[in-house]
């Protein structure tokens, strides 16, 4: 080889090596991955639990990894992946997604007085219900029970001042429904389908049993000593509860948000600001719990549900964009999505701990 070639090949050679040490310099270092733990320990952890099923979906790199299904339910084992949970108080974030959306479209307020569109009866002759906001909904400071049926008289109460103290509400979410309902002439759950669900292809989410919804999917519903709930239907909508969907239609939503949900950059700001202090350092946000400053830097977005024989969750890392989803369908449900997470993220132990 001539001498002028070796030549050119050092330089080369020189040219790349500086190329790609400078990349690596500057480059931010690689997300870490979320790993599951193996089947055979989740499945000892279910057997502790009396958890019949549960879901997982992964979220990396804002999208979609992985999604499983372990154990079994009454008509297939083992279950397959697109088996439907009741996901329980999760259902909220759906409606609090497209309140947001609708905001982002100039359609919607985030502070005016729900008032201008609807007054539920039982406080028609409160004046503190004037003050209700759909920022007040959102981050569950009504003022409003979780539900009105709990109360002693069976009727929708003040427990405070609107926007002076933190109690969680379900009555806030359907409040806030009926007032887009009014304003809109649009049931919530065709106003959430073609805002949300259809974008994002969650074939497999509904808000009640209809017509397409198949009953051999799924999950019931056990006791804490692992026997089954009598099975439940419903046919109405709820704002807070009882969305029937599965862990990949779930994760899709998680990917969405942790994209920035097509909305300006200064209303994700808003839904992830301050609006309430809880305890252990916990934050509320719009619509979401706060974890911020974990010890890596990160802050998490949360939300549960939980009815008897349901547990879930959602958890996003915005920062490194990922994310998981826990369905269970036992009671101590929420013990198990805990043992998941602890041994699934490197900050695992550290988020369950704060979400205490």
């Amino acid at each position: 080889m001539k001498r002028e070639n070796i030549k050119v090949i050092r330089q080369l050679l020189k040219l790349f090596c500086l190329v790609y040490f400078t990349l690596q310099l500057y480059s931010c270092s690689p997300t870490k991955s979320i790993s599951i733990p193996e089947e055979k320990e989740i499945s000892v952890w279910m057997a502790e639990t009396k958890v019949p099923t549960v879901g997982i979906c992964i979220i990396e790199d804002g999208k979609v990894k992985k999604a499983n299904v372990y154990g079994s339910i009454r008509y297939h084992s083992p279950a397959p992946v697109n088996t439907i949970f009741n996901i329980a108080s999760l259902s909220k974030l759906l409606l609090s997604t497209v309140t947001l959306k609708l905001i982002d479209k100039g359609q919607w307020q985030l502070d005016e007085p729900l008032y201008h569109y609807w007054t539920d009866p039982d406080v028609e002759n409160d004046p503190r219900n004037k003050k209700i906001t759909t920022r007040l909904v959102l981050c569950h400071k009504t003022g409003l029970p979780n539900w009105r049926g709990h109360e002693p008289d069976g009727k929708l109460n003040f427990a405070f001042e609107p926007g002076t103290d933190w109690k969680y509400s379900g009555e806030g979410y359907e409040y806030l429904r009926q007032a887009i309902e009014h304003k809109f002439h649009i049931p919530m759950e065709t106003l959430v389908d073609s805002l949300l669900l259809k974008p994002l292809e969650m074939n497999d989410t509904r808000y009640y049993w209809d017509e397409k919804m198949d009953t051999t999917l799924y999950a019931d519903r056990y006791h804490e000593d692992g026997s089954p709930f009598e099975m439940e239907k419903w046919y109405e909508a709820n704002a807070s509860n009882l969305v029937l969907t599965t862990v990949t239609d779930y994760g899709k939503f998680g990917a969405f948000v942790i994209n920035g949900m097509n909305i300006d950059k200064n209303l994700q700001k808003e839904m992830i600001s301050n609006q309430a202090i809880l305890k252990n350092g916990k934050e509320f946000g719009l619509g979401w719990v706060l974890l911020k400053n974990l010890s890596d830097g990160e802050y998490a977005m949360v939300h549960t549900g939980s009815n008897a024989g349901i547990n879930t969750v959602i958890l996003l890392l915005p920062k490194s964009k990922r994310g998981i989803v826990v369905f269970t369908n036992g009671d101590k449900g929420r013990e198990l999505f805990g043992k998941i997470i602890e041994n699934s993220l490197e900050q695992g132990k550290e988020i369950i701990q704060r979400m205490e």
